[in-house]
């Protein structure tokens, strides 16, 4: 049995620790026994004893089930009657036992002495009590930590949805402006090569589950999808290289990281100029972390500790917020002005591999 399946079930845990404490109980008095010498009957009488206490606490559960919800000082007040009552009956078996079976039959002058040492069972019947309480609020608080872990994960993932689904709805606009154009002119084998790249590029961006990662491969494969389309769009005056280090294609990264930047080169280095521009796209690694690099030759823009300062741009703080979700502090989305003009968006994360199970 999965112990963490054991630990959430409160029943079976209830039974398990239960008659864990009782054989406890049993052990320590056998051994202790051992000191005085006793005949070997004795060892009957211990489990016997052992076997009434866990007989006699089963209520006990029961009854505790049914006050839980009352005020603490009504709880304290039901455990300590509850106990001292259980304590008493106990104690009257135990003697009971140790006459009848280790004394041949002997019979105490006075029925009250069958009461005789009840305060010591009264305290191990209210040890069993705390025993009980400090088992079920620990499920308690673990079940709400898990709650919370839960809550905070699908918070996470909702987060990360939200960010990866945040795409300019101007570039789909855009594109089938574009399309409607070439048809327009008869360019139907342009459009129908636009249309094609289109659906699959949104296939990509759609079935991508945020939460996971996928392969450097696909990203760039996708992210060719996305300037392909551009480039029909602006013909010769977008040009677009890739390079990337044959030990990194098959590293993870997460899905759809370099489009929302690639969208704001587009928008602000190519659309901007009359002559257009260029965009390269640079993968490397460097020890344990992957280096993505995406760099134009635009414009340039305002660059103060590392932020880009542009109207209207979320490309960067969308991808920050993306990467910090998924990597915590380990990772850096830097900002510079390229050489000789333009701008440059590094990015390090750690450097993973799938694992093929």
């Amino acid at each position: 049995m999965n112990w963490k399946e054991l630990l959430e079930n409160r029943n079976r845990l209830f039974w398990l620790v239960h008659s864990a404490s009782w054989f406890g109980f049993a052990l320590v008095h056998y051994l202790g026994s051992l000191l005085h010498d006793p005949r070997d009957i004795f060892v009957v009488i211990i489990f016997l004893n052992a076997y009434a206490g866990w007989l006699f606490t089963v209520p006990l559960r029961y009854l505790y089930r049914r006050v839980w919800n009352f005020s603490p000082a009504k709880i304290a007040v039901v455990v300590i009657v509850a106990s001292y009552l259980v304590g008493v009956l106990w104690q009257v078996v135990k003697n009971i036992n140790h006459w009848e079976i280790y004394k041949h039959g002997y019979r105490p002058d006075f029925w009250l002495y069958y009461t005789s040492n009840s305060v010591y069972s009264f305290f191990i019947i209210l040890s069993w009590s705390g025993l009980y309480f400090g088992t079920k609020y620990y499920q308690m608080l673990q079940k709400e930590k898990q709650n919370v872990l839960e809550a905070n994960s699908v918070a996470h993932q909702a987060q990360l949805k939200m960010l990866r689904y945040q795409l300019n709805p101007h570039f789909l606009f855009n594109t089938l402006n574009a399309i409607s154009t070439l048809i327009l002119v008869n360019e139907n084998k342009i459009a129908n090569g636009m249309v094609t790249k289109l659906s699959e590029f949104l296939r990509y961006s759609l079935d991508k589950d945020p939460m996971k990662k996928v392969t450097l491969n696909s990203e760039l494969h996708a992210l060719k999808l996305y300037l392909d389309i551009e480039k029909v769009r602006f013909e010769d005056r977008l040009c677009v290289e890739f390079i990337a280090a044959d030990d990194c294609k098959k590293a993870l990264v997460p899905s759809m990281i370099l489009q929302p930047i690639a969208e704001n080169s587009i928008k602000y280095a190519i659309a901007s100029q009359e002559s257009g521009g260029t965009i390269k796209v640079t993968v490397t690694r460097f020890a344990n972390d992957l280096l993505l690099e995406l760099a134009d030759d635009g414009p340039g823009a305002e660059i103060k500790n590392g932020n880009l300062y542009r109207e209207n741009g979320v490309g960067l703080a969308n991808s920050r917020e993306r990467l910090a979700a998924l990597y915590g502090s380990d990772f850096s989305l830097v900002v510079a002005n390229n050489s000789p003009k333009g701008v440059k968006v590094s990015i390090r994360m750690p450097y993973e591999l799938e694992i093929n199970t």
